[in-house]
């Protein structure tokens, strides 16, 4: 796999389908490998004299596996075999850009599901082309030939040729901008199977290319120390010190130069004595006791906008027999991915090159560009692996940094944050306070559902033209449009505006307000004097893949029987991403009375799984993040400064804290693919909250759990286990017909801890 990929040709031939369509671009980039002799079916495939296929993914690869779905995807419809299969991550150029929304951006969990029709199109054309090149060379009739395993054969006279040998010619040739999509019959040879994905070994063999791995000839080091309180900017620019090739003063930051190492350049940086301009109203607004007494008096007098009004509120509550009113608090938080922001930059007075791990190569690719003042087109962007994007990598600042330091110096320049500036400059999930007050009818039925929302806007930095009525739909995601059956209801969302930048988190609004909605509906269950799961099955009669997800992942984890003693366990769903999940999750107490994460259970309904173990991992993983942050995730800030500054008081959840999580994906191949990178997180925080109440009677209303917020005394505590079970189930509307078990499969349970076996390594 080739992670620099080479820069593309600007010439293409754009082939328009009907509208709404895609557009299919084909042109002829280099090959990956100059040792081997290929042809460039489109700017898609490349297909060597080896039978190696070389397919370009738009997505960026962050741990996820979108470099293998996608391709996974394009090469159902080109009948190749998928262990002659690389992949890579093309540079930024148009003829890579989505065809509908003609921008590159990794996010939303979107990429299979918005690019899953164009990479069916972009595969079936290709190898129609290499069918008609095959009728060419073998004097055949097209429809006489049929290609599968990279291989094209006569029905008539046996003859084949293979796509190696066939891909010279069929380049050459017109792609149909129609071709015949032949897994629409559901006749899947690679879709909803785990195959192997290309980028683990390079992983684990060392030979993956993240961001922080560039080097290039000639390159330097730089680090950072930006200004404490946001908005802040130098006042003047410090003498270079002892060691420092230079000191670029970038605004709000200063960058230190060195020609010996990345932890050189931070050392110095760090030692850097800087002085900062900024109002003192900034910094004293800057401060977490300050926000939350903003968000206490807007919650209180406004003002608001109505976000979802459905039938009369005031009338609905009115026929409640039991009311309840709670107010629920979650923090700021941060991104933490793995890898800190990292870019490598080149500039000449007339090029700009740019290596950066980065979810939005496009949007690097033309702020880069302004920023030095260069036009667009003079920018090449390679989009490298990512330790980690979780959305802080769909942002710009760091490789515009990057390239105003290598403008500056002259010579290749490789930037590194430190950890302390990436907790302390992040673009952090949103705080949010939540007011609702829920009204039952002598049956339990809900009559009122009255929420109030504060939370800084995303989009009104971001996309400000999105914000409509001051309602921002990022922010309300998971507040409104709920599947419960509700007499009435009104959702009502303030803006708060503070100094805290805030940016695109794994689930974005969903991660805050399934917290809330799941736990409301639990404290309904009580007050309805119902199971909370028999509460949820009532309320979501006729929803039957939410339902389907619900029922599974109880059965799974045994709802209804009595847990271990000392044991408990708790319950959440919730549709997002065009995908279904519930989970439950089982704790228990420690001596000192923190949480013991014992196990969860958790069943998807994605529609088509492309790859079931990577829809596993992603649940696993998006768990895992759900239940360290509800215990322990969160930013604060005291007149300007972040008190959390690096993992020391920023806790993420260890291996050995780590429950056993048990996926099981329901494979609904007659739908379209939902996203599978976030759904798995928002019913992790309220499970774990429903169990604790389950096991305490104690009700958390506030997170984290576990250090500052919540109930909870102690915090995240150890606990054994830590493996994860995978059952593919394969579906039809909602009927199980079938059960295979892929991925990851329970072998053997040993002293309390299962041990396993993962297919990656076969």
């Amino acid at each position: 796999m080739n992670q620099i990929s080479p820069v593309v040709g600007r010439r293409a031939l754009f082939v328009g389908a009907a509208a709404g369509g895609f557009v299919l671009g084909f042109g002829r980039p280099p090959a990956a490998n100059a040792a081997v002799t290929s042809a460039t079916v489109n700017v898609w495939v490349t297909i060597g004299s080896d039978e190696s296929v070389l397919i370009y993914a738009a997505g960026a690869e962050m741990g996820q596996g979108i470099l293998s779905g996608m391709a996974q995807v394009l090469a159902e419809e080109l009948k190749v075999d998928w262990t002659k299969v690389t992949t890579a991550q093309p540079d930024a150029a148009p003829q890579y850009d989505h065809p509908v929304s003609h921008r590159r951006f990794t996010g939303g969990s979107n990429n299979i599901r918005s690019w899953y029709k164009a990479l069916l199109t972009i595969g079936a054309a290709a190898r129609e082309m290499l069918i008609a090149a095959a009728a060419t060379q073998l004097n055949e009739p097209i429809t006489a030939l049929s290609a599968a395993n990279g291989v094209v054969k006569s029905s008539n006279t046996g003859k084949s040729l293979t796509y190696g040998a066939l891909a010279p010619l069929a380049a050459t040739l017109t792609p149909n901008a129609t071709p015949a999509i032949l897994s629409a019959s559901g006749a899947y040879s690679l879709l909803g199977q785990s195959v192997k994905r290309p980028d683990i070994a390079l992983k684990v063999n060392g030979a993956a290319k993240f961001g922080i791995d560039v080097r290039v000839p000639g390159m330097v080091f730089a680090s950072l120390k930006q200004c404490p309180v946001f908005g802040g900017t130098v006042t003047s620019t410090p003498a270079a010190p002892s060691g420092a090739m230079a000191v670029v003063n970038l605004g709000n930051a200063v960058a230190v130069v060195s020609k010996e190492s990345t932890w050189k350049a931070i050392q110095l940086a760090r030692g850097l004595s800087v002085k900062w301009t900024y109002p003192a109203s900034v910094a004293a607004a800057q401060d977490s006791q300050a926000i939350a007494a903003a968000a206490a008096a807007m919650m209180s007098k406004g003002p608001v906008n109505i976000a979802e009004k459905i039938s009369d509120p005031v009338a609905g509550m009115a026929l409640a027999k039991k009311t309840f009113t709670r107010t629920y608090s979650l923090p700021y938080t941060a991104h933490a991915t793995m890898e800190v922001m990292n870019c490598t930059a080149s500039y000449t007075p007339t090029s700009l090159e740019i290596w950066a791990p980065t979810q939005a190569p496009d949007a690097c690719q033309a702020a880069a560009a302004a920023a030095v003042g260069l036009a667009k087109s003079q920018v090449i962007v390679h989009s490298m692996f990512m330790g980690g994007g979780l959305g802080r990598k769909g942002e710009t600042d760091y490789v515009v940094q990057a390239a105003l330091v290598a403008k500056q110096i002259g010579v290749p320049v490789k930037l590194t944050w430190s950890r302390e500036e990436d907790f302390t400059h992040d673009f952090y999930r949103p705080m949010a306070l939540s007011q609702l007050t829920v009204g039952l009818d002598a049956a339990g039925n809900i009559v009122g559902w009255n929420n109030r929302l504060i939370s800084p806007s995303i989009f009104a930095r971001v996309f400000p033209g999105a914000v409509v009525g001051g309602i921002d739909g990022q922010s309300v995601d998971g507040a409104v449009e709920l599947p419960y059956a509700m007499t009435s209801r009104q959702v009502e969302y303030g803006i708060l505006t503070t100094p805290i930048p805030v940016g695109f988190w794994r689930s974005v609004g969903n991660s805050l307000n399934t917290f809330v909605v799941e736990s409301a509906i639990d404290e309904a269950a009580l007050n309805a004097g119902m199971d909370p799961l028999a509460y949820r099955q009532k309320l979501l009669a006729g929803n039957t893949r939410l339902l389907a997800v619900l029922n599974q992942a109880a059965a799974n984890a045994g709802w209804g029987t009595k847990p271990a003693a000392g044991h408990a366990r708790g319950i959440a769903c919730r549709f997002s991403f065009g995908t279904y999940v519930a989970e439950v999750v089982e704790i228990a107490l420690t001596a000192t009375g923190g949480i013991q994460l014992v196990r969860v259970d958790c069943v998807v309904d994605c529609g088509l799984a492309v790859n079931p173990d990577s829809v596993a991992a992603q649940m696993q993983s998006a768990i895992i993040q759900g239940l360290s942050t509800a215990l322990s995730g969160k930013m604060t800030w005291q007149k300007g400064k972040a008190d959390q500054q690096n993992f020391d008081n920023f806790h993420m959840m260890r291996l050995a804290e780590a429950p056993a999580i048990y996926v099981q994906v329901m494979n609904n191949p007659s739908f379209a693919p939902g996203g599978t990178g976030e759904p798995g997180l928002p019913p992790a925080a309220p499970a774990l909250a429903n169990a604790y109440f389950a096991l305490t009677g104690k009700r958390v209303t506030s997170l984290p759990m576990g250090t500052g917020g919540g109930t909870t005394a102690g915090g995240a505590s150890t606990t054994t286990g830590g493996t994860t079970t995978t059952t593919t189930t394969t579906t039809t509307g909602t009927t199980t017909t079938g059960t295979t078990t892929t991925g990851t499969t329970t072998t053997g349970t040993t002293g309390g801890k299962t041990s396993s076996s993962s297919n990656y390594d076969n």
